[in-house]
């Protein structure tokens, strides 16, 4: 009985070890640099359209506090000649 756990122990060692084996191996090449480069990059502009967001939201509520201008305007941009 104690030979079945143990075989069963190493049997699924051995899967675990060949899916981070063949995993390691996908993420070496090529394709795998480009997919973290890929991922790092999304990550970036998402955290850089999360900080937009919120200077946007806090600079409309400096507005309002200080009177600057009414909720909901936008400022207004003079022409340049």
């Amino acid at each position: 009985m104690k030979r079945f756990v143990w075989m069963g122990i190493g049997v699924a060692i051995g899967v675990i070890a060949f899916r981070k084996l063949t995993e390691a191996q996908s993420n070496l090449g090529p394709e795998g640099l480009n997919r973290a480069v890929g991922r790092l990059a999304d990550g970036l502009y998402d955290f850089a359209d999360a900080v937009r967001s919120g200077m946007h939201e806090r600079e409309a509520d400096l507005r309002t506090a200080l009177g600057v201008e009414s909720p909901g305007v936008s400022p207004q941009v003079p022409a340049r000649h």
